[in-house]
């Protein structure tokens, strides 16, 4: 997959930098991880520092000193999430900062400038986030808005790309859109919403709408049930997963990408991925235990540092311990999906 910033090579896991930052990891010490893209969020940029001033300040590569690619997802599923604070029309969503309480209004045009604005490599369609459980009546509703909305970004979007160009030696290169399926999980609803995005041709496609509550065998139902509609010559993303055995047999399915904030989440709290399963670093077994974290792994914590200094971070509450913990599990990630990607090559 080229982009404007680099090409990348699929199936690919995208750490999650919400706010311009991959939580407790600088942007070189990624570069070493090998990152080859990663994920900001319309919505956070939005409110904190604001797109007119990343804009200002020479998009978000220049802004967080990446020059890699981005994806920016729309802000559709963090304004989903805000629940209580948020009201849904056809036009858009009037919804309340979750920062200061102060009233915004997100349309489908609004994202597509937001995110224009950025400058991502990869920008996504608003879309309306159907929550589990939902009901028949309740997910095709949410659909009919979904699909009048991907409409409508795609306009703005395929009218207004050309409004940016951040870096002279990106001229001529346009971001690519990519179009969100929903449908809760209904699987003829998915199949509507992925024929009908199809139809409107977009440059990738995303399956939204998944790890909100859902058992983990009906997220993989859906996103089996929904890949043969998506074309196997564009990107196909799944938003949200997961563990790094999910993400591995969705990789073996056909999926492209994914992104989740469970490497560095589960980090910070000294939850880690290993070889030999999942290892919650502050139990007092390990107080002592002078062996690297993960005797398979190459990474730079796991040649360098034992299991009792991880765990005395932990306990101690020193901010170094979110940081190596982090760069472990993304490490863990990563090299799960390289792994994958040579199993595929052969």
């Amino acid at each position: 997959m080229v982009l404007p910033h680099g090409a990348v090579e699929t199936p690919v896991f995208m750490p999650v930098g919400t706010a311009a930052s991959v939580k407790a990891v600088p942007q070189h010490l990624l570069e070493e991880l090998d990152a080859q893209i990663i994920l900001g969020n319309t919505y956070h940029l939005y409110l904190r520092p604001g797109h007119a001033l990343i804009e200002r300040m020479g998009g978000l590569h220049r802004f967080m000193s990446w020059e890699r690619p981005i994806l920016t997802d729309s802000g559709g599923f963090q304004v989903f999430s805000l629940n209580k604070l948020r009201k849904v029309t056809e036009d858009g969503v009037e919804f309340r900062s979750h920062l200061d309480g102060s009233k915004h209004f997100f349309s489908p045009e609004h994202s597509m400038d937001v995110q224009i604005a950025l400058g991502s490599d990869i920008a996504m369609a608003f879309d309306e986030c159907t929550e589990y459980p939902a009901d028949r009546e309740r997910a095709r509703k949410s659909l009919g808005t979904t699909l009048l909305w991907a409409e409508r970004s795609k306009r703005h979007f395929d009218a207004h790309k050309h409004a940016r160009v951040w870096d002279e030696r990106f001229a001529g290169q346009t971001p690519n859109l990519f179009g969100i399926v929903q449908g809760g999980m209904y699987t003829d609803l998915r199949r509507e919403s992925a024929e009908r995005l199809v139809e409107m041709d977009f440059e990738g496609y995303a399956i939204g709408g998944l790890s909100v509550g859902e058992p983990r065998e009906l997220t993989r139902e859906v996103i089996a049930e929904t890949l043969p509609y998506l074309p196997t010559d564009k990107p196909r993303y799944v938003m949200g997963v997961g563990y790094p055995d999910e993400i591995a047999e969705y990789a073996a399915m056909g999926v492209d990408m994914m992104d989740c904030v469970l490497p560095t989440r589960a980090a910070r709290h000294g939850l880690l991925f290993t070889s030999e399963g999942r290892v919650n670093i502050k139990s007092k077994k390990y107080a002592e235990d002078q062996g690297p974290l993960d005797p398979k792994c190459e990474c730079m914590v796991c040649r360098r540092y034992s299991r009792a200094y991880l765990r005395h971070l932990m306990t101690a509450q020193e901010p170094l311990a979110a940081v190596l913990n982090t760069l472990h599990n993304l490490a863990f990630y990563l090299d799960t999906m390289r792994r994958v990607r040579a199993g595929i090559a052969g």
